[in-house]
């Protein structure tokens, strides 16, 4: 079965990599020195992630989960 997740991608300045992250598989991350390899990487995190959650029994999302990207601005 294929299933589309939401990720999202940015840039680390101090590592210098572009980092990962999948909003409705909290823990699912990785990192990539371009964002062609992040995103490979991606991937392969998220279908390892799912399938520790089957071998463990636990409830699988359907699919991408809901993503909102925004700007907050502060007062620094």
């Amino acid at each position: 079965m294929e299933r589309k997740f939401n990720v999202v991608l940015s840039w680390d300045e101090e590592a210098q990599v572009y980092v990962v992250t999948v909003p409705v598989l909290p823990g699912c991350v990785t990192q990539g020195k371009d964002r062609e390899e992040a995103l490979e990487r991606a991937a392969e995190a998220i279908q390892v992630t799912l399938e520790g959650l089957a071998a463990t029994g636990r409830p699988i999302p359907n699919g991408a989960g809901e993503a909102l990207i925004s700007e907050v601005v502060v007062s620094a």
